[in-house]
């Protein structure tokens, strides 16, 4: 083995330590997927390598690394080579990697040792990597046993899982809260890199003292980030603990989440005027995406409470009228539909409680196992 690689049983400890990597793959391959410690500095831009797959395709590859050497030539190669020593001068223990380990590492690795910087790629590159994060979440309910904590709509479970470190927060990764409301300000990542996010932060929690894996008890989809099957069919067969909380401090909680929180993001990015005008736009989709479930009648009260609500709210500075609609969508969707859900996995509920008795059952689970 060459000595400046960086063996494949090193990619635990590299994605565990978030240990910084320069990908070398075009900007296009990299916004589909790429690990959370990853920075990209191409070798190629995405036209240049279209135009050398094509090349590979019909000449040989003989051909195609010619007419690579000749696009990425001249000046090009130095602004290219400029990019990779600032990126490793800032980061000098930083490894490098391309699609397979290959041709693009190899020549990225010897023209910045040709620049003075000897700097390791690593054996196998991004699809290797790409794979064995694929394993470990295949893998995750083997490693610890799963433990669902469920709770009927504002009942603070991310508030409840932040607070612990035997928790993966699966809403997190995915940038939304999960619900028809639970759109976040930041967009949602690729599926590739939620499940690289969600991989990661799995390989961390098995290097964690934790005895179980705390996840909520979430759908299939998140937002439109969806659950490997493997692991959500693992989810599926686990113990639940039921987080409970009273109606009052339920509506305060998502009156912040759902009004508060997201009408500051709104103005804050766009605007007093274009904020409350996307916020409003935030609510009407919302409401809007579970009109069927709803039925016409009740999806219409709705949001004309909301509408009222909303005037208020640009009138007087008041969001308490808020209140009056949010308790509507619980009591005639997420309570009902909670419900259902929840009778239907009773055999598999280990405990019940407020956030200060979740908290000391699990301590306790923790201690004893």
């Amino acid at each position: 083995m060459p000595i400046n690689m960086v063996s494949a049983s090193e990619y635990r400890r590299i994605l565990v330590s978030d240990h910084p990597i320069m990908d070398a793959r075009a900007p296009v391959e990299f916004a589909k997927g790429a690990f959370p410690a990853s920075s990209n500095h191409p070798l190629m831009e995405d036209e240049e390598r279209k135009l050398v797959g094509t090349c590979y395709k019909q000449e040989g590859q003989h051909a195609a690394i010619n007419l690579g050497h000749s696009l990425v030539s001249g000046e090009v190669k130095q602004q290219r080579l400029a990019a990779w020593i600032r990126y490793f001068t800032a980061n000098p223990d930083a490894y490098l990697y391309c699609f397979r380990g290959g041709l693009r590492s190899k020549l990225t690795q010897q023209w910045l040792k040709e620049a003075g910087f000897a700097i390791p790629f690593i054996e196998g590159g991004y699809k290797a990597m790409r794979q064995f994060l694929i394993e470990t979440i295949d893998n995750a309910a083997n490693h610890k046993p799963m433990l669902m904590l469920s709770g009927i709509t504002g009942s603070g479970k991310t508030d409840f899982l932040l607070a612990r470190n035997d928790a993966v927060d699966l809403e997190g990764i995915a940038h939304h809260r999960g619900s028809s409301f639970g759109r976040q300000h930041e967009p949602q990542p690729s599926q590739i890199n939620f499940e690289n996010a969600l991989a990661v932060a799995l390989l961390k929690h098995q290097d964690s003292p934790a005895k179980h894996l705390l996840l909520e008890d979430e759908s299939f989809l998140i937002g439109r980030a969806a659950l490997p099957k493997a692991f959500y069919q693992g989810m599926q067969a686990a113990n639940i603990v039921v987080l409970e909380e009273t109606l009052e401090r339920r509506l305060t909680r998502l009156l912040d989440e759902y009004v508060h929180k997201m009408h500051h993001g709104y103005v804050q990015r766009l605007g007093e005027q274009a904020g409350f005008t996307a916020f409003t736009q935030y609510l009407t989709k919302s409401v809007n995406s579970i009109k069927k479930r709803l039925g016409g009648k009740r999806h219409d009260e709705l949001q004309s409470a909301i509408n009222d609500a909303l005037s208020v709210q640009q009138s007087r500075g008041d969001t308490r009228c808020h209140l009056d609609w949010i308790e509507q969508l619980l009591k005639q969707y997420y309570d009902p539909m909670y419900q259902y859900q929840i009778d239907k996995k009773a055999e598999r509920i280990l405990f019940k409680g407020d956030h200060t008795a979740m908290h000391q059952w699990l301590d306790n689970l923790q201690c004893s196992t």
